[in-house]
């Protein structure tokens, strides 16, 4: 009896650990891997002003959640008859918004201010890692009513661009600011959730949709309402005009984590822009598709 009764304690602690602890504890080092560190932007790919004729920055800092400071710059070419304000949000990976300093120069040469900046654990800006997805939307936020508040930009209409990260940030920053006049979402998706899917059947195949449930409830323990809102929830909750771009070969973002769930909802509405370019990847939809320049007709038309 003695032996069935040690069997009966043995046997649901081995069931425990297999099915809750090991899943857990794997779901955190693959959490980790991707968002527990720095990002920083290699000096030989570094973009600087003076790359850019007439170009000009001025540089802010501000605080966000947990008191670290976010560093942010202001480009222009001209401060007489600025149209608006862009706000850019960048991607995640290659460090913070230095690589899409060539597009803030495009907005800041069409009239307007591109307020470009580091999400917290990239380049300028503090934070010993980037902490994960809705860390992004949480520091655009922070950078919005940043914005909002300075003298030097009040009446300018607000403007928002973002790529991929980005591009999740700017939809789902919609929760918090519906005020906003413009957004264009490039290479985007809806929800924290659904891109780790994507990014985890990529590392570790099959095995993610045992570990999603674990990575998603690190999310929600770590950035309550910022990991359960959404894309979806950010639209529905604003008059502003969008524009949402998608490649049809980007294998980063899937198109039917953002795309699709915002064409099927919003294809018929006048105050939204679709862009598609089937040829396109995740990245290159940036350098050959005339996005930019899309979306500064669009910022013409709406701002």
């Amino acid at each position: 009896m003695k032996g069935k009764k040690k069997w009966l304690v043995i046997i649901p602690a081995i069931i425990l650990m297999v099915g809750l602890i090991i899943p857990t504890g794997v779901s955190f080092i693959l959490y980790q891997s991707v968002f527990g560190k720095r990002y920083q932007t290699s000096y030989a790919r570094m973009n600087h002003t003076y790359d850019f004729d007439g170009l000009n920055r001025d540089k802010y800092e501000l605080i966000s959640d947990q008191g670290q400071k976010i560093t942010a710059y202001n480009y222009f070419t001209d401060k007489e008859d600025v149209k608006g304000i862009i706000i850019m949000a960048h991607g995640i990976g290659g460090g913070g918004h230095n690589s899409y300093m060539s597009i803030a120069n495009d907005f800041a040469q069409a009239g307007y201010y591109a307020f470009a900046y580091d999400v917290t654990g990239n380049d300028e800006s503090e934070g010993s890692s980037v902490e994960g997805l809705p860390q992004g939307v949480i520091d655009l936020d922070h950078v919005i009513s940043f914005v909002e508040q300075q003298e030097e930009f009040q009446g300018l209409p607000i403007g928002l661009f973002g790529h991929s990260w980005g591009g999740y940030s700017v939809v789902n920053s919609l929760n918090e600011h519906p005020e906003v006049s413009c957004v264009v979402s490039v290479a985007g998706f809806s929800k924290s959730s659904d891109l780790l899917m994507a990014q985890g059947r990529q590392m570790i195949g099959p095995f993610i949709y045992v570990l999603i449930p674990y990575i998603k409830a690190i999310d929600d323990i770590k950035f309550g309402k910022y990991a359960s809102e959404t894309g979806m929830d950010g639209l529905a909750q604003t008059d502003a005009h969008i524009m949402v771009v998608q490649g049809g070969q980007d294998t980063t973002v899937p198109q039917d984590y953002g795309y699709d769930l915002y064409y099927e909802a919003y294809g018929n509405d006048p105050n939204y822009v679709f862009v598609y370019e089937p040829s396109a990847g995740h990245n290159d939809i940036l350098k050959d598709y005339g996005v930019v320049e899309k979306a500064i007709e669009f910022y013409n038309g709406n701002m």
